[in-house]
């Protein structure tokens, strides 16, 4: 007798592909094949994964399983997608209409208790039963994401994308005062490849800035606060203490990455990093306003 063959076809932890940063949208029609137009929003990055019996494993940009911490999206997606299934999406916290990144750092229970909606917003479409679809080209990705969903409602759903570059750049200045971070433009004949790429491109609103994570304060395992240093800027700064949940994130980043304990001669006692990560701020209007720590980013 002939076995079927496995519905789960890929397993994590598995490398996400990356946009690049890029200052401006690209025009539709500048590179082979197009481009399709997404939100970029402020949440959490998670390839959520169908395994057997419909257990989900949440992976988030250092690999840990995020379910525990949001089984709510987990036991749905267990419960509306079968095995085998592989989406690759953003965690979002909402709040009076907009999206709450603050709002998704707290504890489960503290968003519970405000009762804090989460959702997972899908953007693409890695693997669906027995069949790896990497390789395909986005444009076809998407087909099949849509598919996918098709009968699933919130809290999962699709992300919000067009082929239009006017409609993309009225979402870049219309969406700002709902938390939406930019646009995301990703050519429609891309293979999903791991590691940073050119043919995913995001354009975000200057508040969030690129910068280097220099040192930790505190605790190594639960840094308090941050040495950083933006992009454009040559003066180190401390960031604003860190939530419990963007410590204990940090803190299991560096792991391994820290060097002995020293005096920095503005900021104080110190632990600087063997080598410096990037990272995203957030900065208020004003070239020297305090940088507020976002995440450190894979690439």
């Amino acid at each position: 007798m002939t076995e079927s063959p496995p519905a789960v076809v890929l397993h994590p932890p598995v490398e996400v592909m990356r946009p690049r940063n890029a200052d401006e949208i690209p025009r539709q029609g500048s590179t082979a094949g197009g481009f399709q137009y997404s939100l970029k929003l402020d949440g959490f990055r998670a390839l959520a994964f169908v395994l057997e019996s419909g257990r989900v494993f949440l992976q988030s940009r250092s690999r840990r399983d995020l379910a525990p911490e949001f089984p709510e999206i987990a036991a749905f997606l267990g419960a509306h997608l079968p095995p085998g299934t592989v989406l690759d999406g953003e965690l979002c916290a909402y709040r009076e209409g907009r999206l709450s990144f603050t709002d998704l750092l707290r504890s489960r229970r503290d968003r519970e208790q405000a009762g804090i909606p989460v959702y997972y917003i899908a953007f693409d479409l890695l693997a669906a039963p027995g069949r790896d679809v990497r390789a395909l080209p986005l444009s076809e990705r998407w087909d099949l994401l849509g598919t996918a969903l098709a009968d699933i409602g919130p809290p999962v759903q699709r992300v919000l994308a067009t082929l239009d570059e006017e409609t993309a750049r009225l979402w870049f200045g219309d969406l700002r005062d709902a938390g939406v971070e930019g646009i995301v433009a990703k050519a429609l004949n891309s293979a999903y490849r791991p590691g940073g790429t050119s043919s995913w491109r995001k354009i975000r609103h200057s508040e969030t800035r690129d910068g280097v994570l220099l040192g930790a304060f505190g605790p190594p395992d639960r840094p308090h606060a941050l040495l950083v240093q933006v992009a454009d800027e040559q003066t180190p700064q401390t960031t604003p203490r860190l939530t419990t949940a963007q410590a204990r994130e940090v803190g299991e980043l560096l792991r391994g990455r820290l060097g002995e304990l020293t005096d920095h001669p503005d900021h104080g006692p110190v632990r600087m990093l063997t080598t410096p990560l990037p990272v995203e701020l957030r900065q208020a209007a004003g070239r020297h306003e305090t940088a507020r720590f976002v995440r450190v980013r894979a690439e």
